[in-house]
């Protein structure tokens, strides 16, 4: 589908964009969030690692619901009113954990996350365009990297402001059995954070209500044709089916390796869990901007999507059978940070997000290669590949609670994951027909 700005709103693009980049920071630190929520969470409400993983996977099963009906609103009342829509959905979900918090109830955490995450959707559908279209064609790729940039920027930030406004009154609570008192205590400290969320995107929603957003139209509304039928043709194309099951087990890693390894570092006793989420997104920024800097330049996409499955799989092993009272790798590079004392468990999974960072923008342009006119369809089912953001998570838990190794045995899960990444940046983006 294509889309441009209408002829009237042509104007410059400085303060439309200044205000998607605010969208994209407040998406990723609603996000990222989950890292520090999930292990806290966990201690208040004691739950086991499959209970745990339930609160990811509530936040990203609302995009395989909410994907599509998002696009149909969005071209019913238009791309602006959709991102304020999305963000009043979001900031009845921050109200929703209210509630949640007085009666400490698992399952309206749950339904408050399924709120988030299907106003997310919603403003996700609606913001990414702009991106692409709010400026010159050539430097689409710029804007979409400093977009990516502040998406796993806010996920540096968001944990520590979590741990800042909650955590830190509790931090001698770690790995202590708590009273009936104290844990109501401790979610009564959710309120006002989330309070202020909620009020705060609201705010941005009206912002952007009333902003000079120039609107998008779809200029080949006409020319749509049989769904069903073009995405059976899209999905006849190898490159782009391998794409989409690329992403999903991308999207699960992703995931595992940012919002799991505050939960794996309670469970090891650390008492700055909250944070964790922080160091893993640090690797990812650092990726982006080795990404930047380095393709096509110095290496090709194929090659640096290699590369990071490789990597992934090293880390993911290392994980596995690493030994959690190891500080080998912290007194070796955190030196001159002031040799931070966290296992080489912890800091191997923060590393997956160096790991990552190249994926996603390598397997999209791999995956859309030679699509022509399908190409939109292609895009739309490439972003159903976020739905492995709810099962990575799940099957971490599920493997933690069976394993003898218990949850550092559930980082298992994302080998298969690598493996079929590495098959995709060898063989499978080079397939263009299934004969």
């Amino acid at each position: 589908m294509e889309m441009t700005l209408n002829s009237d709103n042509k104007r410059s693009s400085i303060i439309p964009m200044t205000i998607v980049a605010v969208l994209f920071f407040v998406l990723g630190f609603a996000t990222w969030l989950n890292g520090s929520l999930m292990p806290y969470l966990k201690q208040i409400l004691q739950l086991t690692p499959l209970q745990a993983s339930l609160i990811l996977f509530s936040f990203y099963i609302a995009v395989t619901f909410t994907a599509l009906p998002s696009a149909w609103l969005i071209r019913k009342v238009g791309y602006k009113n959709g991102m304020a829509l999305g963000m009043g959905v979001m900031m009845l979900a921050g109200l929703l954990f209210i509630p949640a918090a007085k009666t400490q109830i698992f399952a309206l955490f749950l339904f408050a996350q399924l709120v988030m995450g299907a106003g997310q959707t919603l403003l996700q559908t609606a913001v990414n365009p702009y991106v692409v279209r709010i400026g010159p064609e050539e430097s689409a790729a710029a804007r979409v990297s400093v977009m990516g940039i502040l998406n796993k920027g806010a996920g540096v930030i968001a944990p520590l402001v979590f741990s800042a406004l909650i955590l830190n009154s509790f931090k001698d609570r770690v790995g202590t059995e708590l009273t009936s008192a104290q844990i109501d205590e401790m979610a009564n400290g959710l309120v006002l954070p989330y309070l202020g969320m909620a009020l705060f995107i609201g705010l941005l929603a009206l912002v952007v209500k009333k902003s000079p957003l120039p609107e998008l139209t779809d200029e080949d509304e006409g020319e749509q044709t049989n769904n069903k039928g073009q995405i059976k043709e899209a999905l006849s194309h190898p490159n782009l089916a391998f794409g989409v099951v690329a992403l999903f087990f991308y999207v699960a890693v992703e995931v595992i390796a940012g919002d799991t390894i505050g939960t794996f570092a309670l469970s090891l006793g650390i008492e700055s869990y909250g944070v964790m989420t922080s160091y893993t997104m640090i690797c990812m920024v650092l990726g982006y901007t080795l990404g930047i800097l380095t393709i096509p330049r110095f290496i090709s996409q194929p090659k640096a999507l290699m590369i990071s499955a490789i990597l992934g799989v090293i880390l993911t092993i290392g994980i596995v059978f690493g030994d959690n009272e190891s500080y080998a790798i912290a007194n070796t590079l955190l030196v001159p940070f002031g040799g931070a004392q966290l296992p080489d468990t912890l800091l191997m999974i923060a590393f997956l997000g160096l790991a990552n960072a190249i994926v996603w923008p390598a397997v999209w342009p791999l995956a859309l290669s030679g699509m022509g006119k399908l190409t939109s369809t292609g895009s739309a089912l490439l972003v159903m590949g976020i739905a492995g953001g709810a099962f990575g998570p799940l099957f971490w838990g599920l493997t933690s609670s069976v394993s003898s190794l218990g949850q550092q045995g559930g980082y298992m899960v994302m080998l298969p994951c690598y493996l079929f990444i590495l098959f995709y940046a060898v063989k499978g983006y080079k397939m263009k027909s299934w004969k």
